[in-house]
């Protein structure tokens, strides 16, 4: 159904944090067979492809635990207060992490994260009422449909409270602002979470409406 089919397969390989050669290796395929489904370089699949290709995603996911599964099945089946939420948008297109950067004038906490990582989005909350009032589980729901993406705590005054939760879930966002402080004064907790976990960590205090603006434009 999507206009860009093998983005969309490229995106859910991606969340699932499955490789191009195991995706292939798994469905006997050349890994050049996958890239060029991605890429648009082959005729996009058809539904039999695609099924075949979500099926082994899926598959591959419960052997290894089912760990992402779960996690969107709590985003479909759980009750969810939207009111920890200021903003969310799925990106048409995905945008590189040193795109979302540049726009925004900020530079990365943790810099040896990858600045070629892509986003699929962003989710702009509010930290303390979700740190109060959403369960561990919860927390997926906030990434909307899509883990790579641009998570964006506000009302932060060290960062390591938001970091800790996150920690805690199954499921990691592409990348992480701090909103409302400078990135000096990130928490060294905080920072050690984001090089553990490999999640790109920024920290900003520019006003949110100008963040929104900059954020959603693609």
């Amino acid at each position: 159904m999507s206009d860009s089919p093998g983005t969309m397969l490229k995106k859910w390989r991606v969340n699932f944090g499955i490789t191009q050669t195991e995706l292939a290796n798994y469905m006997d395929f050349s890994p050049s067979v996958i890239s060029d489904y991605e890429s648009g370089r082959r005729k996009s699949p058809g539904t039999t492809i695609v099924g075949k290709i979500v099926e082994s995603i899926i598959a591959m996911d419960t052997q290894r635990g089912g760990h992402k599964i779960r996690g969107y099945e709590t985003m479909l089946y759980d009750d969810f207060n939207m009111d920890v939420i200021y903003d969310t948008h799925e990106y048409t297109n995905p945008v590189k992490l040193s795109e979302i950067l540049k726009k925004l004038d900020i530079t990365l906490v943790n810099e040896s994260a990858n600045l070629d990582k892509v986003m699929y989005g962003y989710t702009i909350i509010d930290s303390i009422k979700a740190i109060l009032e959403l369960s561990a589980n919860e927390f997926h729901k906030l990434y909307g449909w899509s883990t790579e993406r641009v998570m964006v705590f506000t009302k932060i005054s060290t960062g390591r409270s938001p970091m800790v939760a996150l920690k805690v879930t199954n499921l990691k966002p592409g990348a992480v602002i701090l909103h409302g402080i400078a990135t000096e004064d990130v928490d060294i907790i905080a920072k050690k979470i984001a090089e553990m976990e490999n999640v790109p960590l920024m920290a900003t205090t520019m006003p949110l409406d100008d963040m929104i603006e900059l954020l959603h434009q693609e």
